[in-house]
């Protein structure tokens, strides 16, 4: 399928940035779509399989609109993969997605220092809806898939518009396959090292003054895992991260410290879990237990809705291609009865 579009009237600079340095982002394009893109001055030409020249050219419109100053390749990767997102949605949801209005489609902005957030894929705009409207939410899914940071950004929306009055961070402090030892310092000092994706988030969010500040006034809380028995957070946003490395026992007393005012938010990724061989994860008996619970959340994030380089999706694809057969294998290995030895029938005298 072949389609042309013309931008006008031409503006060369928006131009310019439309197509990178050596063409580069529309390079990115090409290879995102497995299509073939061709300019002369402000005519495209897009040569690919049905349907996806009208998705391309689509992208090409929305990032025209941004191209008034230079398009660094992050945002147009993060532009590729919501585009990819949500025709794929959209494909499976034909007859729901053609009623819904736009906003309805890219879902609540959050108030922080980044203006433009919000969620790129429909899972993640599912995601941050879960976040706004129950008290209790998990997000489960791989690495790269914007789950810490959302959570942290509505965290931070939330102390913004004074709807909570401080922010809980909380993590299994469980090592990656390694033993680290003795760590010096106080305890915050200790759990740091554990913490350090929630603290990215937060000065990304926030700035690194802002964020210093909320410390010194109590508006942040570092809040070790182990350490949380007994307490009830009122009027708090708590987030439990890399809750895959916890234990049943633990997730329980995480979930049974929320209070009055309070909303809860519980991310992880079941594929990498970092306990003792033959430990439960609690996230899995959370999943199991309280899918039905009333005024519990849950969001399942794929390969498709990694916001990070898209090397990192192609990863998380081929890891879940060999646990699929390494599955049906050992499903197979089950399911085939064993030949009995024969027997021998001893002769007689």
């Amino acid at each position: 399928m072949q389609l042309r579009h013309s931008f006008t009237p031409p503006d060369n600079a928006r131009l310019a940035h439309l197509c990178g340095p050596l063409d580069e982002h529309l390079r990115t394009i090409e290879a995102a779509f497995n299509c073939t893109l061709t300019r002369r001055g402000e005519q495209f030409r897009i040569e690919g399989a049905r349907g996806v020249p009208p998705i391309v050219v689509e992208l090409l419109e929305a990032l025209y609109a941004q191209a008034a100053r230079p398009l660094s390749p992050e945002m147009v990767q993060l532009a590729v993969t919501s585009s990819l997102a949500t025709h794929k949605h959209k494909g499976k949801h034909a007859d729901e997605a053609s009623t819904l209005p736009d906003e309805e489609h890219e879902g609540p902005t959050l108030h922080t220092r980044r203006a433009d957030l919000h969620g790129r894929t429909p899972n993640q705009v599912q995601y941050l809806r879960h976040i706004l409207n129950h008290d209790l939410s998990f997000g489960i899914g791989p690495a790269g898939t914007g789950k810490t940071f959302l959570a942290v950004a509505c965290a931070v929306d939330a102390l913004e518009r004074s709807s909570v009055q401080r922010i809980i961070l909380t993590r299994p402090a469980v090592e990656a396959g390694e033993r680290l030892g003795f760590l010096p310092g106080d305890l915050t000092q200790k759990v740091d090292p554990y913490l350090r994706p929630l603290y990215d988030a937060l000065y990304d969010l926030m700035g690194f003054d802002r964020v210093t500040k909320a410390f010194e006034k109590g508006l942040i809380e570092i809040a070790p895992l182990a350490f949380m028995r007994g307490r009830t957070l009122n009027h708090a946003f708590i987030i439990l991260d890399e809750a895959q490395n916890t234990t049943p026992e633990q997730m329980k007393m995480f979930l049974t410290r929320i209070g009055f005012g309070s909303r809860a938010v519980v991310t992880g990724d079941v594929s990498q879990i970092d306990l003792p061989r033959g430990a439960k994860s609690g996230l899995i008996e959370a999943e199991r237990i309280l899918k039905k619970v009333n005024g519990v959340a849950f969001t399942r994030f794929t390969s498709g809705d990694v916001v990070r380089h898209p090397l990192v999706a192609r990863i998380v694809e081929a890891y879940d291609r060999a646990q699929a057969f390494e599955d049906k294998a050992a499903t197979q290995a089950q399911r085939t009865p064993t030949t009995p030895s024969a027997r021998t029938t001893p002769s007689a005298p």
